[in-house]
Order: C-alpha cells, then structure tokens, then sequence
C-alpha cells in the first residue's frame, strides 16, 4: 500500500533536439490506495520525479463528507467508487502516457511499490525502448505466477499481516465493485494490526500521517490481473529490487522468490538488488535510504 503531487507536462511541441540524454527522470507509481507522489530529495539533487495519476486515484474523486469526522459509516459503505470498473490494462495506460511525454528530455527510472510493481512490468512490456532502468521497491514482480493475489497463496506469501485491514473495509466489495477501507476509523484493533503489518518501527504520528495520506478505494480487478512480463519486451529492461527486510505485508521471502523467479526467466538480465532495514511502508527516515539508492542509479 505504500506510497512512493506532481504532473508530468511535456509539450508536444517541443522540437526533437530538446531529446537529450541530460536529466534523468524518474517516474513513480504508488501502490494500492496511493496517490500521486514524487520525490523532493531527487529533485533537490538535480534529477525530474513525477508522479503517475492513476485512473481514480484522485482525493478529489475519493474524499466525501462521509469520510470525515464525525464520519457517516452508513453513506460511506453505499457511495459509488471511482475505481468501480478500473483494471490493470488503465493503470498501464496512464503510466504509459507519462512516460512517453518525460522519454523526450532524457533517460527514464520506473519505479513501483508493491502493487505498483504489476504496472511497471506491463508498462515495460509495452514501451520497453523507452525505460532505462525498472525499480521495484518492495513490489510485486510476477514472473511464474500470474498474480499478486497467486503469489500470496504461495508459502512464502501466505505469512503476510496485510489481512489486517479487513476489519476495517466499508461496504460490500461486490456491491461498489472496489475495496473501500476507512483508514480514519479510530478503533484500536484495527490500528494497532495496520501498523503492526505496515510500519511497526514509525511512530503512531509517522503512522497515522501515512493513514491519512491514503485514499480509501483500491482497484477490486488489479491484484488479481496477470501482471507476467514478456521475455522479449520487459525482460531486456535493466531492473532493480529494492527490498525491504522487514516487511510483513509482502514478506522478504517472497520478495526473494519473486528476484529468483524474474532472474531465472531472463538469466542475461538479472535484478540489481538492495537492501534496506525497514517496514512495507518506510518512516521518512528509512525513506532517505531508498532516495540515496535510487539517486545512484542516475549515475
């Protein structure tokens, strides 16, 4: 679920000789109910980050008055979802878009968190010339499996904690046709779960800003798309694996099973892998980590 606003805004009218191989930019792709983010640090450092617009990924489109508190759980369980409908296939196509418009001024870093890894291999397998490098920050990467879900029923996945945020989901999930959880419910079960499976080392301030930050409706299709990459087109983009040892939601087993897996598919083209001590959603601190090594890359 962690998040990794910015636009991208190249203009179509640029003339071709403003295609240089200067400025690296990155572009990030936020896992499940995230929102458009880049990173300040990598820009302070001389490099352009943009954030992806997901399909229904807007709080314009999310936030209600039902959301807020005193909060309205009756209205919120029944109000139509943005991300009724929105599949894998969207996700992709809006990634696409941005990475074609910001390939004209340089050399391109993708990178995903954890269900953001599903779009950046089919974004890959789509616009392969146009990626120099793939990062996948504790993400999902389907190579023998079809599926985040698939990987989750695997023995390395099945010690995941991210069933905890089943006590919190509002509404029926067939009815809206997305998942909506209220991550501003105060129930302390529910909480003391969240953070135990997503940040257990951040402080309940860090944690509850992360909370906060998240939208509450995710894609009902997206975990359960085939989100496998093609030899000849994803499988020729140089990639790294950021892993985060401590996570319990994508466990460091199965992140491990998943390079293992994508190495021995593309045995010319292994991942680049990092480690760094933190939790599936990274406190700032630990964040600052996967900055240096994503700014080392551009090097």
């Amino acid at each position: 679920m962690f998040q990794l606003t910015a636009v991208a805004g190249a203009s179509a009218t640029v003339p071709a000789a403003a295609k240089r191989k200067e400025v690296t930019t990155y572009v990030f792709v936020t896992g499940s109910n995230g929102v458009a983010t880049g990173d300040n640090e990598l820009t302070l450092r001389g490099h352009r980050t943009v954030g992806v617009n997901l399909p229904g990924h807007g709080p314009e489109e999310q936030f209600h008055h039902a959301y807020q508190a005193p909060q309205d759980l009756a209205k919120l369980a029944t109000i139509p979802s943005p991300m009724a409908g929105v599949t894998l296939d969207d996700y992709v196509e809006a990634t696409v878009d941005v990475v074609r418009k910001v390939s004209r001024y340089g050399p391109v870093i993708l990178v995903g968190g954890s269900l953001g890894g599903s779009t950046i291999t089919k974004v890959a397998d789509e616009v392969p010339d146009l990626i120099d490098r793939l990062v996948y920050v504790s993400a999902y990467c389907c190579t023998n499996l079809r599926s985040p879900a698939e990987y989750l029923e695997t023995p390395e996945g099945r010690t995941t904690l991210g069933g905890a945020i089943l006590s919190g989901i509002v509404g029926d999930p067939r009815v809206l046709k997305a998942v909506r959880v209220n991550w501003r419910t105060n129930d302390r079960t529910f909480l003391d779960a969240a953070k135990a499976a997503f940040m257990a080392e951040g402080t309940d301030g860090e944690f509850l800003a992360m909370l906060n930050s998240s939208l509450p409706d995710e894609s009902l299709q997206v975990s359960s798309a085939d989100a496998r990459g093609r030899k000849k087109a994803w499988g020729r983009v140089p990639r790294v694996y950021i892993r985060h040892s401590k996570d319990r939601v994508i466990p460091l087993a199965l992140q491990d099973r998943m390079i293992k897996e994508a190495d021995a598919a593309t045995p010319g083209n292994r991942f680049k892998v990092f480690t760094v001590e933190t939790s599936h959603a990274p406190t700032p601190k630990a964040y600052r980590h996967v900055t240096d090594i994503l700014d080392g890359l551009a090097q």
